[in-house]
Parts: structure tokens; C-alpha cells; sequence
């Protein structure tokens, strides 16, 4: 389209300079390929590449002298990084994301706890084959940068660690898209694998693995919603859905990934965020002990923040 409209620029130039003075054909094809040359290299390139990211930081403090109403004193520190670079030309769909958090609290009774803690990557890459609807793979992997504990049992003996879950799923499947905002992808073949890279963790069969294992192999069913929109001037929402059945075992328990994030910019570096994280796993059991295997239960994580955001 848009040669077109330089084609038609150029022609309806030259026809102006041909009608103010007699000129010849091999004069007026100059003067038709000179002006289409220029006004190709003064037309915009528009990039099929486009990125998109933000880096944030939250900060709380709290300190008592002689304070009637008592109180511990504290510090919580929480930064965050996400960024997805995304290329489509058209025919060819590709579609990366990364997301990096983490945060800790401090008090003079408990010391540092951890608060806040994820590494996720994804790539998504798709070949039109219809209207809006692509054919390709896509990949995700995604663990923790430190040691988790479940500070209401104990603060000394950890429950889990970098690698220990890693989560790495491939698969084949569809993408499409019905609005700019919305994404899914849908793939009937993907292989999963849940990794506990720890000695200690790995005996104990965390994470659905076998005692003294380091990876669960599943292979199954993946659909991934992404819906990244601006609801208001102010407000942006970034959620993702992801839904997984292992055909090898228990296809009916379908394990659940659900992410929110809501950001407000109060000023043009001063945002208020939520991030909310929602997991059923049927792999992971809670209460499990040397007599009882344990049950599935829904996690649920939530970090609410006023704090420092830059946008790039």
C-alpha cells in the first residue's frame, strides 16, 4: 500500500511538470523515477519490531522509639522487571516475554524473609496460515532465584530452591489472535518438564518426582490465555491463563497457572501495582508425610506496592 501511494505521488508530480512546459517521454520517465527515489527514501520505515518494558522498585520503612502503640521495626524492598519484544511482519508471528521479581522483608524479630520471588521466560513463534490464526511452536520455562520457606512451620528448613521446581514445557500448536489485546495459544502436543535440581528435595519427592529423581517427564495438552490491555488513561492489565492436562496420568486434573498484574500510574514515575498469582498443581501435595501422600490445594500469592517504575 504504501508503494502505491509513492507511485501515485510520483506520477501526479511528473503529469505537473509535463503540463507547465513541453518536454519528452524520456524526459517526463527522469523526472517520474527521480521523484519516486525521493520520496522512497523520505517515506518512514515501519518496523516490524516492537518492545516494551518497565523496571520497578518498592521501598517501605518502619522504626519506633518509646512508641505506646508498640510496634517492630522494618524494612520491605521489592523490585520487578518486565519486558516483551514481539516482531510481526505480516506473515510471521513471534512473540517473546520476560518477567524477573523479587523481594524481601526485614524486621529486628524474624530478620530477612524472602517476600517475593520469580524468573519466567516465554517465546512464541507462529506462520499465518488463515486470518489471525498462526501455526507454530512455543516454549516456556520459569523457577526462583532463591531458597522458599514456610515460615508458619519453619524459617531454617527450606522447601524449595532455584531449579527445584524448574518448569520447562515445549509445544506444537496455534496462535490466534481476534483483537490486539488478546492472544491464545492452544497446543494438543507439549512435553513438560518438572526439574528439582536438589539433593535434599529430590529425596524427599518433591514436586511429584520420585525419591532420589530430578525430573518429572509429562507429555499433554497446553492452552495459554494473555489478555494485555489499557482499561483506563492510567491503568494497564496484563493477565495470563494457562491451563495444562497431562495425557500420561490423571488427564482430568487439570493444573491451573493464573497471573494478574494491574499497574497505576499516579505520576509519570510513580506507580501503584498489584500482582496477584494463582496455582493448582496435582503434582504438588501439602501435608504429605512418611503415611499419608498429601492433597493438591490451591496456591494463592499476592504483592500490592507503591513505588518507583520506569517504562521503556
Amino acid at each position: 500500500m504504501k508503494k502505491l501511494y509513492i507511485s501515485a505521488a510520483a506520477l501526479l508530480l511528473a503529469g505537473s511538470a509535463w503540463a507547465q512546459s513541453p518536454t519528452t517521454t524520456d524526459d517526463i520517465a527522469k523526472t517520474t523515477k527521480a521523484v519516486m527515489e525521493q520520496a522512497a527514501e523520505q517515506a518512514p520505515e515501519v518496523s516490524p519490531w516492537k518492545r516494551n518494558g518497565n523496571v520497578g522498585l518498592n521501598v517501605s520503612q518502619a522504626s519506633f522509639s518509646n512508641w505506646n502503640a508498640g510496634g517492630d521495626p522494618s524494612i520491605a524492598v521489592n523490585a520487578a522487571l518486565d519486558y516483551s519484544l514481539d516482531y510481526n511482519d505480516g506473515r510471521n508471528l513471534w512473540t517473546n516475554r520476560l518477567e524477573l521479581a523479587y523481594g524481601i522483608n526485614r524486621t529486628s524479630t524474624d530478620g530477612t524473609r524472602k517476600t517475593n520471588d520469580k524468573i519466567y521466560l516465554t517465546t512464541n513463534y507462529g506462520r499465518l496460515i488463515a486470518k489471525k490464526l498462526y501455526a507454530g511452536a512455543t516454549a516456556t520455562f520459569n523457577t526462583q532465584f532463591a531458597k522458599g520457606y514456610d515460615y508458619k512451620v519453619s524459617s531454617t528448613d527450606y522447601i524449595s530452591d532455584f531449579m527445584a521446581p524448574g518448569y520447562l514445557s515445549v509445544g506444537l500448536g496455534l496462535t490466534y489472535t481476534p483483537t490486539p489485546w488478546l492472544t491464545i495459544i492452544a497446543s494438543p502436543a507439549t512435553y513438560r518438564a518438572t526439574f528439582v535440581c536438589n539433593d535434599k528435595l529430590s529425596e524427599a519427592g518433591a514436586f511429584g518426582v520420585k525419591s532420589g529423581h530430578r525430573i518429572l517427564n509429562e507429555f499433554g495438552a497446553n492452552v495459554r490465555a494473555e489478555v494485555n490491555t489499557t482499561i483506563w488513561k492510567r491503568l494497564s492489565l496484563y493477565s495470563r491463563l494457562e491451563l495444562y492436562s497431562n495425557y500420561l496420568h490423571n488427564p482430568q486434573n487439570i493444573d491451573i497457572s493464573w497471573d494478574i498484574q494491574l499497574n497505576y500510574a499516579l505520576t509519570n514515575w510513580l506507580t501503584a501495582n498489584l500482582h496477584v498469582n494463582m496455582i493448582y498443581d496435582d503434582d504438588i501435595r501439602f501435608g504429605k508425610t512418611a503415611t499419608t501422600p498429601g492433597s493438591p490445594r490451591l496456591q494463592l500469592k499476592e504483592v500490592l506496592g507503591i513505588g518507583f517504575q520506569v517504562n521503556f
